[in-house]
């Protein structure tokens, strides 16, 4: 190529990108890269423009853009072009050392969704005559091109993208990103790459993603550049402006099924319907830095719970803790985390609860709660090792919605253990349409450990977790009466008035 063509030209050249590109079906997107990258408009490009951007176009490129839309929106094939493009034509190699490679990456926020943006590049350039023989070699995440660029894919993992000058990152779906050991792998990744990118002058960083909800690295791109003057871009579209192929119908059926869901992947509206479930600011607050485990202690009481699982899919996971004095307010108490153990699959059940069966014991815990899952096997497995299994009277909402008010007033210890404390930060809160709130991990993440581990603290700090002979000494020497008709026992004594708390009437 003896001048290297604008992206524009690219696009819309026969012997290049226009076979996949072709018909007015792709002007919205023409539109949005020339934005992206200062190219001139007509008046009414100007007009579609400032309509999914709120903003008059940029003057200069633009370095950082983040793309906002909804689902078949055109994504996938956007970024593949975007990042072949670049890479087949960069030269400027004397600002690099020498031996040193330019890395174009793909950051999506799976395997599955990488291996299609990988897909797409590579047709490009076995299918255009122009790059034809770029290609030298192929490796497990992408391959290498004869002018020293390198494509390659990956997932939203941060220690995978240091360490390489980057010429371009498009990040793919950010706004789903999701890691184990990590609570904001968005924003991880993206300090990770900008060393790289400060190595290559005019180096890119472009988002694509349907929106989720109002958190995030995608959402605070466009809270704070949004309709604004500013050197990142950021623009906002429904499907149909940026793909007017797909019918209408597909977005009113998808309405008329679930509108909070559908206004996000069709309309590319940020969700009103979920939220975070608590600040990381709380808590870091509630963290005890470099503690992993406790030992158990001779004269504490010590809870436990467990979320069970059949072995093949899901982590079986424990929790125990115990209740303590606030050196504070002697008036409270604090729940503090002793330890948490993660069985992770493929296991077997009955092995896993033998194994859990000799924690309990060194903690002197005979008695052991959990959710209702399979709770006939899990009842029997624990019994078997001589241990009372109790399904929990709470549900998985409930023990998480009583374990925020003291997470936020720093009631609650925690041990120092990532993986417990990203499933804490990712629990999402969600509204439904007639109001009610539930509380449980975003959509392909999991909250087994986090689970055991608000259900032991809820327990072991609440009447909950007490049994009913410690409940009626504590009450009786305050002056309290106490009726209960619990298989756990009974107590005689008449009840004057009260409301009924855990099962048990109780009164003055």
């Amino acid at each position: 190529m003896s001048t290297t063509p604008n992206i524009i030209e690219a696009m819309n050249d026969a012997e290049m990108f226009a076979p996949w590109f072709h018909g007015e079906s792709w002007n919205g997107w023409r539109t949005v890269l020339k934005g992206a990258f200062a190219l001139p408009m007509s008046d009414d490009e100007r007009v579609f423009f400032r309509s999914v951007s709120d903003r008059d176009p940029p003057t200069e490129p633009c370095r950082e853009s983040w793309w906002i839309c909804g689902r078949r929106a055109g994504k996938d094939s956007v970024a593949s072009f975007i990042a072949s493009y670049v890479a087949a034509t960069f030269s400027d190699h004397d600002r690099l050392r020498p031996g040193e490679r330019p890395l174009v990456m793909c950051l999506a926020c799976d395997r599955d969704q990488a291996k299609i943006v990988l897909s797409y590049c590579k047709g490009y350039f076995e299918q255009i005559s122009l790059f034809d023989g770029m290609i030298e070699r192929e490796t497990q995440t992408g391959f290498e091109l004869s002018n020293g660029v390198d494509i390659a894919v990956a997932t939203n993992n941060f220690r995978s993208v240091r360490g390489r000058p980057i010429l371009c990152a498009i990040l793919d779906e950010t706004a789903f990103w999701r890691d184990e050991s990590s609570a904001n792998p968005d924003q991880e990744v993206f300090n990770a790459i900008k060393p790289g990118l400060a190595s290559i002058p005019n180096s890119l960083v472009i988002g694509i993603s349907s929106p989720y909800r109002k958190a995030g690295l995608l959402y605070s791109k466009f809270r704070d550049h949004f309709g604004k003057d500013s050197k990142t871009l950021v623009i906002k579209a429904p499907t149909r402006v940026l793909n007017p192929t797909i019918s209408q119908q597909v977005v009113d059926d998808a309405m008329a099924e679930d509108s909070a869901a559908a206004s996000a992947e069709w309309l590319a509206m940020f969700r009103d319907d979920i939220s975070a479930f608590v600040t990381r600011e709380a808590v870091d607050a509630c963290v005890s830095p470099d503690v992993l485990e406790r030992a158990p202690v001779q004269g504490v009481t010590y809870h436990a719970f467990t979320d069970p699982s059949g072995g093949s899919s899901d982590s079986m996971t424990l929790a125990i803790g115990h209740s303590e004095a606030n050196k504070s307010d002697r008036s409270r108490s604090i729940a503090v985390l002793d330890l948490v153990r993660e069985i992770r699959p493929p296991f077997s059940p009955e092995s896993a609860v033998s194994e859990f069966a000799e924690l309990l014991r060194r903690y002197g815990i005979r008695m052991i709660r959990g959710d209702r899952y399979g709770a006939e096997w899990v009842r029997e497995a624990f019994r078997k090792v001589g241990l009372e299994y109790r399904p929990s009277d709470l549900s998985k909402s409930e023990i998480y919605r009583d374990l925020l008010p003291r997470l936020n007033s720093g009631e609650i210890d925690l041990l120092d253990n990532s993986r417990l404390i990203t499933q804490l930060l990712s629990l999402e809160r969600r509204t439904a349409r007639g109001g009610r709130d539930s509380i449980d991990h975003p959509p392909g993440q999991h909250d087994d450990i986090i689970n055991a581990a608000a259900g032991a603290l809820v327990y072991c700090s609440s009447e909950r977790g007490r049994t009913p002979q410690a409940m009626f000494g504590a009450y009786s020497s305050h002056g309290i009466r106490i009726s209960s008709q619990t298989p756990q026992g009974s107590f005689d004594g008449p009840i004057l008035e009260g409301d009924l708390k855990g099962g048990f009437a109780v009164s003055r």
